[in-house]
């Protein structure tokens, strides 16, 4: 039978970093770079062996921003990592030079464990294994091979009924109970890997987000295994579970009685099936079934470089945002403001569209209304929190001020590009901060200052869209008098549409853009 841990999932607030750390400083190899599999704006990262070999793999998924979770009770909380036993005073020492917090080396059943904490703070144990060990996983050229992780260790597991988890994965998955001490039963499966299934009754629950574990995955033969064991589990009434083809293993996925989250994956057809060795996590792959444009896709998701690879450092602005380069950048630079109810990745494809070879710059608006993010938020349908307008137009001005420095953006070739409430902000904005915006494209704008001053726009080029039936339509007149009483030249054009944007307004967005940029 073959069992132990197939691979294990948790999610990063910042892929960059989290690429820098398991990467640059462990040494695994990234073996593959998906969307995910049930979001395709989710960015999954695989690292692995050189091969991604079943039992090497630790995967990422990309909340890039999101909010920190919770460590509790019905999750799994640790992972560990095997290296050779000789190998510790290599890492403490790799540690200290890089500065990473650590404790130890202390005993843990036996044998000497390094705790460290990834980037997000999720606790990473390297672990002295004396027993056999497999070529080693890193690619680093800096980590001598005598050195380096070998292999998936085990994981933790937080449960408020821990005999109940210890049973169910004894029963289902082949793993056996050892030992048990300081509140923690051990279980080992036939290939040596471990699962520490601690007694965390009374501790808080767990709850999702970045910087947590989703789950462990465990190793079975085939879909067959997968299946025997997903009929054993409905006999006996264990909760649902659910079966998916994730291309690289079919698996299932069902909570063990403490609540966190197990699933079963086959170990073929394996990380090979679609690219060569040498090539490895080179391509991105966007999961069939979203029957998506590919290229929509790539625009929201999250860049990274991997050491020694140029990379553009995103910075700590005022404004949660994403930057998109691309290859081919030609000294352009496209901001975009999403309206109610987008985030800082919405309008990404949108500007791809646009300005194929202008860097992308994409806020996420600091305000709420009716939960959704916004810029500003609003009182009535037409009118609008004049003090959180002015506020949050500074913050904009100051944003835009550092943006330029942080990532060499120049204010003539750049233009604003907002939809909706993000077009009144950047409305708002020019009239409040003449100067900061040079050229803008307005989306289904309307004018939202109640007493607006009287700035010199002198120079301000401005594409105003409106669309012939949209009902916000009537009132983006007033804006326009407005920018062209201050000076801005403004071309207002009337769409056949009515709120929502399409191909046309890009059309008209990129002549515009390839009209004050070039």
């Amino acid at each position: 039978m073959t069992s132990g841990i197939h691979h294990i999932t948790a999610i990063t607030r910042k892929i960059q970093a989290n690429v820098d750390f398991y990467v640059g400083f462990l040494g695994l190899r990234l073996v593959k770079r998906t969307a995910g599999f049930e979001d395709a704006d989710q960015l999954h990262l695989f690292y692995g062996d050189a091969v991604g070999s079943p039992g090497s793999l630790l995967t990422f998924l990309a909340w890039e921003d999101g909010a920190p979770g919770r460590v509790g009770t019905g999750q799994p909380a640790e992972i560990a990592l095997s290296i050779r036993p000789e190998a510790i005073g290599f890492w403490l020492t790799r540690a200290l030079t890089f500065n990473m917090p650590l404790s130890g080396p202390a005993p843990e059943f036996g044998e000497p464990v390094l705790r460290l904490k990834d980037p997000d703070g999720i606790i990473v144990k390297l672990v002295g294994d004396a027993g056999p060990l497999p070529a080693p996983a890193s690619m680093a050229g800096d980590i001598p091979a005598e050195e380096a992780v070998r292999r998936i260790r085990g994981a933790t597991i937080f449960s408020d009924q821990p005999q109940a988890t210890a049973e169910f994965i004894a029963r289902h998955f082949g793993f056996r109970p050892v030992a048990e001490a300081g509140g923690i039963r051990r279980l080992v499966s036939e290939a040596a890997d471990v699962l520490d299934i601690r007694d965390a009754g009374g501790f808080w629950t767990s709850a999702p987000g970045t910087g947590t574990i989703d789950h462990v995955a465990l190793r079975a033969a085939d879909r067959a295994a997968v299946e025997r064991v997903g009929a054993a589990l409905r006999a006996e009434r264990a909760g649902a579970t659910n079966m998916h083809d994730r291309t690289y293993f079919y698996s299932l996925y069902v909570r063990e009685p403490g609540g966190a989250l197990l699933e079963y994956a086959t170990d073929g057809p394996g990380m090979l099936v679609d690219e060569m060795p040498e090539t490895l996590g080179s391509t991105l792959f966007v999961p069939r079934h979203f029957r998506t444009d590919p290229h929509d896709v790539r625009a929201r998701l999250p860049q990274f470089g991997l050491p020694g690879e140029e990379r553009m450092t995103q910075r700590d602005l005022p404004f949660v945002h994403r930057v998109h380069r691309p290859e081919q950048a030609d000294g352009t630079a496209l901001v975009l403001l999403h309206g109610t109810g987008g985030n800082e990745t919405s309008l990404l494809p949108f500007g791809a569209r646009v300005a194929p070879n202008a860097t992308l710059l994409s806020l996420r608006g600091r305000s709420t209304d009716e939960g959704y993010p916004r810029f500003f938020r609003r009182l009535t349908t037409t009118t609008f929190d004049q003090n959180e307008i002015v506020s949050e137009a500074a913050a904009l001005a100051a944003f835009i001020e550092e943006a330029n420095t942080a990532y060499g953006l120049d204010p003539d070739r750049t233009v604003f590009l907002g939809y909706s409430n993000g077009a009144n902000m950047i409305g708002a904005t020019m009239l409040l901060h003449s100067g900061v915006i040079r050229n803008a494209v307005l989306l289904r704008a309307m004018n939202v200052l109640e007493n607006a001053p009287e700035p010199d726009l002198s120079g301000a080029r401005v594409l105003m869209v409106t669309g012939q039936s949209d009902p916000y339509g009537p009132y983006a007149a007033a804006l326009e008098t407005k920018l062209s009483q201050a000076g801005a030249s403004v071309d207002n054009r009337l769409l056949p549409a009515g709120h929502d944007i399409g191909p046309a307004d890009a059309d008209l967005a990129r002549r515009f853009m390839e009209k004050v940029v070039r």
